[in-house]
Parts: structure tokens; C-alpha cells; sequence
């Protein structure tokens, strides 16, 4: 009898066990190809580490881009703080800001940052969806409001391909890659 209740306690676990693995992860490593309008494309690294259960969570990135005119290279950097709260099970309400730096192969580098509201959630099992707005200001550049909407395809709790689409004014960047979440 003790056996019997023993194995439907732990068989009526499973499902919130399973549910558990389904939560949306804040900590990751991204490698991605990056491409500007069409007229600069390159190479990035991103990730970001959740500080335990809390839902802050920091993050970074680094892009080496090639543009077409002139073999002009330049590098982009990101370093921010970020907060998710869960709305559900399967949707969080994001909040993000962040340093960014621009350096541009001789004529030197323009610090700027950006705050950002938006949404992330958990369509299925293995499809995430990711919508934000952003304000994003420079030193001497005009100040923009950009808007962001990404995917990602997960193979498994580890593996996924992502994609990313950020829109405004001054350009629109594309990005693709693969994640490994933790």
C-alpha cells in the first residue's frame, strides 16, 4: 500500500516536473551571423546569466561587422541588466537596459545606451517568440526608438536556431543563430 502511494505521488509529480523544464531560460551562449541594410554583415557572440530565481538577469554581446563601402569595419558592444517578470506559465513581461558601444575602424568609437519593454513567451514546446521596443541614444547621434521580434526553434532544452529582426529609423539589423541555453 505505502509502495502504491509512494509511486502515485511521484507519478503525479512528473507533469510539474516536465513543466518546470519548460521555463523560459535567461541563460544562455549565442553565436549568430549579423547582417545592416544589406550594406555591413559579420559575426556575433551573445549571452546572458540569470541571478538564480529572482528574474534579473544580466547580458552582453559583441559583433565584428565588414561593410561594403570601403571595407570599413566596425564593432558593436552591449552590456545590461535586465528583469523578467512571468505574466504565466508560458508568457514574461521584459524589461532591459544597457550600454552600447559603436567603434568604427579610424574615426574612433561612440558610447550610447538602451532601455527596452517587451515580451517573451513560449508558444510550444519547442517555439519561442520575443517582441520589444526600444530607445536607444548615442553621444552626438540622434536618438532613435527601434522595435525588436525574434524566434527561436529549440531541438531540446540546450540546442536552438533563433532569428531576430531589429526595425527603426536609422536601419534594420537581421540576425540568426544558435543557442544554448542553460
Amino acid at each position: 500500500m505505502k509502495r502504491s502511494l509512494i509511486a502515485l505521488s511521484l507519478a503525479a509529480l512528473l507533469p510539474l516536473a516536465a513543466q518546470a523544464d519548460d521555463k523560459l531560460s535567461y541563460t544562455y551562449i549565442e553565436a549568430d551571423y549579423v547582417n545592416v541594410d544589406s550594406d555591413a554583415d559579420g559575426f556575433g557572440v551573445r549571452g546572458s546569466f540569470e541571478f538564480g530565481n529572482s528574474g534579473f538577469y544580466g547580458f552582453g554581446g559583441y559583433n565584428w561587422l565588414e561593410t561594403d563601402v570601403g571595407s570599413l569595419d566596425f564593432e558593436t558592444t552591449e552590456l545590461g541588466f535586465g528583469y523578467a517578470h512571468g505574466l504565466n506559465d508560458n508568457l514574461d513581461l521584459i524589461g532591459e537596459a544597457a550600454w552600447k558601444n559603436v567603434d568604427v575602424d579610424n574615426f574612433g568609437d561612440v558610447d550610447g545606451w538602451r532601455a527596452s519593454v517587451g515580451v517573451r513567451g513560449s508558444f510550444s514546446r519547442n517555439f519561442e517568440g520575443l517582441f520589444k521596443v526600444n530607445y536607444v541614444d548615442y553621444d552626438n547621434v540622434d536618438s532613435d526608438v527601434t522595435g525588436t521580434v525574434g524566434v527561436q526553434y529549440k531541438f531540446n532544452q540546450t540546442w536552438g536556431i533563433t532569428g531576430e529582426v531589429e526595425f527603426g529609423d536609422g536601419a534594420e539589423t537581421y540576425l540568426v543563430g544558435v543557442r544554448a541555453s542553460f
